[in-house]
């Protein structure tokens, strides 16, 4: 079956400092990077799989970079040639968190992209109730969920957020949960305004592993993702093919959903 993709996790950097950023991830999560970074390299690899869109971020480790992340963003949309769909960056240090999101809706951006493991910070700690607020039925949120080794961003962290904001449209990278899959699904595909995504999922799932969580969280509520720059597009959409899923069920998780939430008028 031929559709249209879109890769709904896509981290770029500006060239000049892109393989320094993927060298510290790559240390981060002690893992060999596959790709340098660049947006002109995620396009070129992209291609391989018939990529038609891309959604593309990055993160701000510090309050004082999300203004000059965000424009850097903005920028590479601008320059992508209809190729590229823009999420901007929030710090819950920032001192003007109002502000920031404003700049965000101005600079045409489509949601906020935090990964809480990078940036320190709990899901449901009183810091982020602000962004949540102002976010609520205007912009989707699209967070790093899960990883047993922190206490950032596990599912009982994202039960709070869910419950005390059911008009927040949440994102949870890694099936809401990286190396909690399970578990996660189990508590959260009930709420939805609540998404995920599947990148960075398939090297430790099977195909019905997979199948299974997918059908939990329904395939409505599920977005393809390769989270660019850690693995091969090939790879990762050659392990998707194995999933069994319907024709109706590869449409909305490949394109579909992600129009919808990213407000994609045209791939």
């Amino acid at each position: 079956m031929n559709c249209p993709i879109i890769d709904c996790h896509c981290h770029v950097y500006p060239d000049k400092i892109a393989e320094k950023a993927v060298e510290s991830i790559g240390c981060f999560y002690d893992l060999d990077m596959y790709y340098d970074g660049k947006a002109s390299t995620l396009i070129d690899h992209g291609n391989e799989i018939g990529v038609s869109h891309y959604v593309v971020f990055s993160v701000a480790t510090t309050p004082h970079q999300v203004h000059s992340i965000n424009s850097f963003i903005a920028e590479t949309v601008k320059n992508s040639n209809g190729l590229m769909t823009g999420l901007g960056t929030l710090h819950p240090d920032s001192d003007d968190i109002e502000g920031d999101i404003e700049e965000i809706i101005a600079l045409g951006l489509k949601g906020v992209k935090m990964h809480p493991d990078f940036q320190k910070f709990r899901i449901d700690g009183e810091k982020c109730n602000k962004i949540y607020a102002l976010c609520e039925g205007k912009l989707p949120v699209y967070l790093h969920t899960g990883d047993s080794r922190y206490a950032y961003s596990n599912p009982d962290n994202m039960l709070p957020v869910l419950e005390k904001y059911p008009a927040l449209t949440v994102i949870g990278a890694h099936f809401g949960g990286w190396s909690c899959w399970k578990e996660a699904a189990q508590k959260l595909h009930k709420y939805k305004n609540f998404y995920v995504d599947c990148s960075s999922s398939f090297d430790w799932l099977s195909p019905e592993e997979t199948l299974e969580l997918i059908r939990l969280y329904t395939s409505e509520r599920v977005l393809f993702g390769t989270d660019y720059p850690m693995w091969s597009h090939k790879k990762e959409y050659e392990r998707f093919n194995l999933i069994e899923l319907t024709d109706e069920e590869k449409e909305n998780i490949l394109y579909k959903n992600a129009m919808k939430l990213f407000s994609i008028e045209k791939i």
